[in-house]
Order: C-alpha cells, then sequence, then structure tokens
C-alpha cells in the first residue's frame, strides 16, 4: 500500500528544494491524503507551457493543434513527461522527478491488476484556482 510520511517528506524537501532554485522556481511540497508526494509548482522563469504545447502539437500525426493548449495550470504525467516537455522545462522535470523517488519502489504488474508502490508523486504546474505565473 502506498504511504508517504511526513518525515519522509521532510527528508525529501531539501533536494527538491535545492532543485528548484537552481531552475528559477518557486514550489511548495506537501503530502496527500497519505499516499503522494505533491509538488505544486507556483512561479518561475521556465515557459512550461510554451513547451508542453509546442511538443504536444509536434508529436500529433494529424498535424492539427489542439483547440484548447494548456494555459492556467498541467499536471504533469510522471511517467510521460519526457515526451511531453522540450528545454528548460524538461530538463527540471529530469531533476525534480528523479529526486522526488528517491528511496521509492514500484512492483506493480498491470497485466495481473496488481499495483504496489511506495508512494505516488504529482507534479502539478500552477494550479486550477492559481495560474502558474511566468517570471520574466
Amino acid at each position: 500500500m502506498a504511504y508517504v510520511s511526513q518525515e519522509l517528506k521532510s527528508k525529501l524537501a531539501p533536494t527538491i528544494k535545492a532543485i528548484c532554485k537552481r531552475h528559477g522556481v518557486s514550489a511548495t511540497l506537501a503530502v496527500r491524503n497519505h499516499s503522494t508526494l505533491v509538488l505544486n509548482v507556483k512561479s518561475g522563469v521556465i515557459d512550461f507551457f510554451d513547451s508542453f504545447n509546442r511538443t504536444i502539437d509536434e508529436r500529433d500525426p494529424t498535424g492539427n493543434k489542439r483547440i484548447n493548449p494548456a494555459k492556467d495550470y498541467i499536471q504533469v504525467n510522471p511517467y510521460w513527461y519526457k515526451e511531453h516537455f522540450d528545454g528548460a522545462a524538461l530538463a527540471f522535470l529530469r531533476e525534480v522527478i528523479p529526486a522526488m523517488n528517491r528511496g521509492n519502489h514500484d512492483n506493480s504488474n498491470p497485466q495481473i491488476d496488481y499495483f504496489e508502490v511506495g508512494w505516488y508523486i504529482d507534479v502539478n504546474i500552477g494550479k486550477w484556482d492559481k495560474p502558474y505565473t511566468l517570471v520574466v
């Protein structure tokens, strides 16, 4: 059963905060439902939306641009972020996601509907009620 404690969050926080500072990003770290470590990125110098929208549009096999591109917040898929971002956004996520998973395990087998992880992670760029602020 997935479980993440406040102690584990406190142990991982200095590394995660250092990564955020190095990339010019302001973020908060939280624990949700004792099972998920959540990083909420509030503001920074990285344009996540340009990176995400451009990368998604380039990968669309039909060549069509999306009707509703991301503009306020993005819930990052921790399994597909390498395909959804590029540039500075990808460099940040390549550092912070492994740091959030340090000490974690995943013995899941979706073919038999068996899921066993140490804890889940969520990375949110902005929130539904408070958009990410790009600092220029």
